[in-house]
């Protein structure tokens, strides 16, 4: 693996393990830019990486205490959505495809630059499943699967679709909707990523052709920098740091677009 190609590595599994999302936003645009790699490529490595780190990602949060019963209520949601999303993506031209992705990149930019947004309402959330008053705790369960259920299904789309965990969404949507606190948010996120991207992953093994010496090599080192930074998280000021990403995104976000759009306007990717 090149310099690069390592440099790459390092700040996706960074990002993974400071932020519980966002690692694939990096991974699959520096893989077809930078590494080389075809998107029909770069989608499927992107998504071992980023399951593998964010596997890498949970053992310095075990501490948090992972709510798993709703782990399994957004996996279970994102596996099936994994797989169509894997089936829209062979139907579209590459460029198109890199387009969409940096829509998904300026989605996540103001995500991150909503952050402290975010922190207000992880300060003031409630537990799952923890009813708010006047409603029963059966009521409160169920609209919890419920909104569980959808944001599965929506993650789960754009996993298989763009070889993206998913994370930039999951995050807001546990602790904005689900009222999950911002720990566990970012535990629960990782858990889910980590299913997603199995998933995905396998919806694009029919006729799968990669550099698997490359991919081990990257993932290995987006592990390693993953399972540093997650310990490194407890220690920086968390709205510093989404902010800072949220800048990298833009940024990557506006070159994706820049080398992708003029083959969509010409019309040689319609």
């Amino acid at each position: 693996m090149s310099v690069v190609g390592v440099a790459v590595a390092l700040v996706v599994g960074a990002v993974v393990g400071l932020t519980g999302a966002g690692g694939a936003i990096i991974a699959v645009p520096a893989l077809v830019y930078l590494v080389g790699l075809d998107p029909e490529d770069a989608v499927p490595t992107s998504l071992i990486v980023v399951g593998l780190s964010s596997l890498a990602g949970l053992l310095p949060r075990r501490h948090v205490g992972i709510n798993w019963r709703l782990v399994a209520v957004l996996g279970a949601a994102g596996i099936p959505a994994s797989w169509a999303g894997a089936a829209v993506a062979e139907r579209l031209d590459p460029d198109v495809l890199m387009l969409f992705f940096a829509g998904m990149m300026v989605l996540a930019a103001v995500r991150m630059l909503l952050a402290s947004r975010v922190g207000a309402a992880a300060r003031t959330a409630r537990p799952p499943g923890e009813s708010p008053a006047g409603e029963s705790p059966e009521a409160a369960i169920r609209g919890m699967v419920v909104r569980g259920l959808a944001v599965g299904l929506a993650v789960g789309f754009l996993t298989g679709m763009l070889g993206v965990g998913g994370g930039f969404l999951l995050i807001p949507a546990l602790t904005l909707v689900l009222r999950v606190g911002m720990q566990q948010a970012v535990g629960i996120s990782l858990a889910v990523i980590a299913i997603n991207s199995a998933s995905g992953f396998a919806a694009h093994l029919p006729g799968l052709t990669m550099d698997w010496a490359l991919t081990l090599s990257f993932a290995a080192v987006a592990v390693i920098a993953s399972l540093a930074a997650g310990r490194l998280s407890r220690r920086l000021n968390e709205r510093v740091v989404s902010r800072a990403f949220a800048v990298l995104i833009l940024l990557v976000a506006a070159w994706v677009a820049a080398s992708s759009l003029p083959s969509v306007i010409s019309g040689r990717a319609l």
